[in-house]
C-alpha cells in the first residue's frame, strides 16, 4: 500500500490491466500520490474490508478499475461469479466512498451494458432499451448495477460520481489465457504458440463475421484523467439525462476474422484458420458513439495495427506469467 499526503488516488484493481495503465498515467501527475492495496490485503468483495480501509485512508478520488473479467467461454461457464463479484466490488467500494466523504470517484464499465441489438453506433441513451447479450448478461447486469449506484448517489446525495462505458480493450497485463481471456489476448497467445509449433490450423469460435471495436488499454487511461479532471458542471452538462455516463471507444471496427489474420501475421503464423459457426460469436455488432467524449476534447492516438504489435511484442519478450 502506497501513498502519504498530497492528492490521495486510489486506484481499485491496480494490477489489472486497466488499473495498471491507470497508474503508469496517474505517477506522471505532479502532486499526486498513489493508493494502491493488493487483494491480499483489500478484498474488495469484502464489505468489513472495505470499510476499514476507507476508515484508515484519507482518500480524495477513486478510480475504480477492479473487476472479474473474462471473455465469452468464462462468462458462459461461470455467470454467477462473474454477477456476484463484480455487484460486491461496486456496491462495497461505492457505499464505503459516500460514507467516508469521498466527493469524486470513476467507476469503469463495459459496452456489454448496451442491448444485444441496439442501434449502431451505440448512443448512452440506448441503456436499458432492449435484452442484453446472452453469453454476458450476468457481467453486464452487474456493471449496469455500478453505473445506476453511481447515479444514484450523485442524484441523492450530491456525490461526484462519474463513470465511463469502454469499448473492448487490449493491452500489456491483459488476460492472456486461451481459455478465459478476451478475443485479442486469446487469440496472441494461441498464434503465437500455433506459429512456433508450425501449426496447420487454428480453430475460433464463432463464424468470424462478428465486428469488434478495440481500445488500446493507454488511451482509456488516458481518457479517465480527461474525465476526471472536468469541472462537475461541464461533465453534468455533457451527459445524457439519467445516463451518468461517457462512452470511450476508438471509433473504429473490424470483423473477428481480420483481426485473427492481422495476429496471425504478427505472429508469423502461416497456417489456416478454421472458424467454428456452431460456437456462438457473441453481438453481432458492438460499435460506441463516442460524440459526447469527443466534444469535449478527446481523441484516441494508437491505431489498432499498432496497439496489436505492440502488445504481441511484450507478450513474446515474455511479461505475461
Amino acid at each position: 500500500m502506497t501513498g502519504i499526503g498530497g492528492t490521495r488516488i486510489f486506484v481499485a484493481g491496480h494490477n489489472g490491466m486497466v488499473g495498471a495503465a491507470l497508474v503508469r498515467c496517474l505517477r506522471a501527475q505532479p502532486e499526486t500520490l498513489l493508493l494502491t492495496a493488493d487483494r491480499a490485503s483489500l478484498d474488495l468483495t469484502r464489505q468489513d474490508q472495505v470499510e476499514a480501509f476507507f476508515r484508515d485512508q484519507r482518500v480524495d478520488q477513486i478510480y475504480l478499475a477492479a473487476a472479474k473479467v473474462g471473455g465469452i467461454r468464462a462468462n458462459d461457464r461461470y455467470p454467477a461469479d462473474f454477477l456476484y463479484d463484480n455487484l460486491m466490488i461496486a456496491t462495497n467500494v461505492i457505499h464505503a466512498a459516500h460514507r467516508a466523504g469521498v466527493e469524486r470517484l470513476l467507476f469503469l464499465g463495459s459496452s456489454c451494458i448496451y442491448p444485444r441489438l441496439a442501434d449502431q453506433p451505440m448512443r448512452e441513451e440506448a441503456l436499458l432499451t432492449g435484452a442484453l447479450e446472452p453469453t454476458n448478461e450476468a457481467y453486464a447486469l452487474a456493471k449496469i448495477a455500478g453505473l445506476s449506484l453511481c447515479e444514484t448517489y450523485h442524484r441523492q446525495f450530491g456525490r461526484d460520481y462519474r463513470a465511463v462505458m469502454p469499448t473492448n480493450l487490449y493491452g500489456p497485463q491483459d488476460n492472456f489465457d486461451p481459455e478465459s481471456g478476451h478475443v485479442i489476448p486469446a487469440l496472441i497467445t494461441r498464434l503465437h504458440a500455433a506459429a512456433r509449433q508450425k501449426a496447420a490450423a487454428v480453430t475460433i469460435w464463432g463464424d468470424g463475421t462478428a465486428l469488434r471495436e478495440f481500445l488500446h488499454v493507454d488511451d482509456l487511461a488516458a481518457a479517465c484523467l480527461h474525465v476526471m479532471a472536468l469541472e462537475a458542471e461541464t461533465y453534468r452538462r455533457h451527459v445524457a439525462p439519467r445516463r451518468s455516463f461517457l462512452n470511450v471507444g476508438s471509433g473504429a471496427e473490424c470483423s473477428i476474422r481480420a483481426l485473427a489474420e492481422t495476429i496471425a501475421g504478427i505472429a508469423g503464423f502461416n497456417g489456416g484458420l478454421v472458424f467454428d459457426a456452431a460456437q456462438p460469436s457473441g453481438a453481432p455488432r458492438k460499435l460506441l458513439d463516442t460524440s459526447r467524449l469527443s466534444a469535449l476534447g478527446w481523441q484516441p492516438r494508437i491505431a489498432l495495427p499498432d496497439g496489436l504489435r505492440q502488445t504481441y511484442d511484450w507478450y513474446a519478450a515474455g511479461h505475461y506469467s
